[in-house]
């Protein structure tokens, strides 16, 4: 019989990999190698860097300073696919450093955030896959930080983590998803309200693997759910949760109504490029 897979190590050395496709089938067969062998879970903290691997491109650029996509209509639906594709490898990204950065937590913890991290690979194969048939790949736009930026801030607790980066900014997709599934069908881009429509399936499953653990440490330390969130918000966002919000989709994956009822208190509405 195989060994068991030391699965906080071997999420690790997929998270250090560059190359983004590379990466991604480095998870899918981790993910294999587990359900095969089961794996075990080392309490050691591993040296986890602060930026996972990624490549040379896309350029990271502030928000401010993306193209606007309406501006070009040659490349304008590109780099939409392109935005989505960049999100789901920083995903990937994500799911690994759950796994191999935070100690001590139920194996469940750790086979979910590997599930995530497998499920965020297929997406963002599906994309790069469509994005070619564009005469386009992953890395070809600039792209924004923002993401892994809040993932670096959270890097200390994983309450913090669970709070902010599924329940937060991968949230946010379950909102902006049916519209950009419309945006699409009205091109006639097929494929890709095929593609986004797996996405946004799974990512409330994903936002819900947020939902559970964040509750797990909550009652772990004996918080309060509702205030931890709600302080978390505060300290972190400062008023800048933006609206609109996919109630139905947010309440599969977990939320209260209490706190739909904060985010709603709480949102700032902007048009969309």
């Amino acid at each position: 019989m195989a060994e068991a897979v030391k699965l906080r190590e071997q999420a690790l050395e997929c998270l250090l990999i560059a190359d983004p496709w590379q990466k991604a089938t480095a998870t899918q067969a981790l993910h294999q190698r587990v359900l095969q062998q089961g794996f075990v879970i080392s309490s050691d903290n591993l040296s986890v860097p602060v930026f996972p691997g990624r490549p040379e491109k896309p350029q990271l650029v502030a928000p401010r300073d993306l193209p606007r996509r309406r501006n070009n209509q040659q490349t304008g639906h590109a780099t939409l696919i392109h935005a989505i594709c960049h999100i789901e490898f920083n995903a990937i990204n994500l799911g690994l450093d759950a796994v191999a950065r935070f100690v001590d937590m139920p194996e469940d913890y750790y086979s979910d955030w590997l599930q995530v991290a497998y499920e965020e690979s297929t997406h963002f194969e599906m994309l790069d896959q469509h994005l070619r048939t564009m005469g386009f790949a992953y890395g070809d736009f600039p792209a924004h930080d923002g993401m892994w930026e809040m993932a670096r801030k959270t890097h200390h607790d994983p309450l913090t983590r669970m709070a902010l980066v599924p329940r937060v900014l991968e949230a946010r997709g379950l909102d902006v998803t049916p519209s950009m599934m419309n945006k699409l069908k009205g091109s006639g881009d097929h494929r890709a309200v095929e593609i986004l429509e797996t996405i946004l399936r799974e990512e409330v499953g994903h936002v819900s693997v947020g939902t559970r653990w964040f509750n797990y440490l909550c009652e772990q330390r004996d918080v309060d759910p509702y205030q931890t969130f709600k302080d978390l918000l505060e300290t972190y966002f400062n008023g800048e949760i933006r609206g609109p919000f996919h109630t139905d989709a947010r309440m599969a994956a977990g939320f209260s109504q209490a706190e739909m009822a904060l985010l709603e208190s709480q949102a700032v509405y902007k048009k969309r490029a």
